[in-house]
């Protein structure tokens, strides 16, 4: 898949995530696995959106976040995640979406025996993302708040 940044549109997070997923010869031979963490890499970014690309092992795992203020959407690509917001769980599959707004929370782990791919879409580009714990209590504790220049 190649991406059109010729002429601005109103960026659409999930129909972005699921073409590059669907479209393997895109991004197949840049996938790399880290024993370290989860292995990613930046695929496209502009003013109105980015792209990444993300590869997970089992039991990997991004730990409670959001997104800064920007909305986006996840399409797993191979393999299978588990998403985990503060209202319920869900595994999605290849070829399955997962969109959210910019108030989002959330947790995305591999917890099947078999690395996973998936292709994650932010609008506008993310410029801070914030970890969370949450309590036995179910009260949410920010942890850090990271900016864009760490990753």
């Amino acid at each position: 898949m190649t991406i059109d940044t010729s002429a601005p549109t109103r960026v659409r997070p999930g129909e972005i995530a699921r073409a590059l997923a669907d479209d393997p010869d895109a991004w197949v031979t840049r996938v790399r696995l880290s024993n370290e963490g989860r292995w990613y890499e930046r695929l496209h970014r502009d003013e109105e959106y980015e792209v990444w690309l993300i590869s997970w092992l089992p039991g990997q795992s991004t730990g409670l976040h959001d997104h800064g203020g920007s909305r986006g959407a996840f399409a797993v690509a191979l393999g299978s995640l588990e998403e985990r917001d503060l209202g319920a769980s869900r595994t999605l599959g290849p070829g399955e979406l997962r969109e959210f707004g910019a108030e989002h929370v959330h947790e995305v782990r591999n917890t099947s025996a078999a690395p996973a791919v998936s292709v994650h879409v932010y609008s506008p580009p993310l410029s801070t993302m914030r970890r969370f714990e949450l309590t036995t209590e179910g009260e949410l504790i920010q942890l850090v708040e990271e900016e864009a220049e760490q990753w």
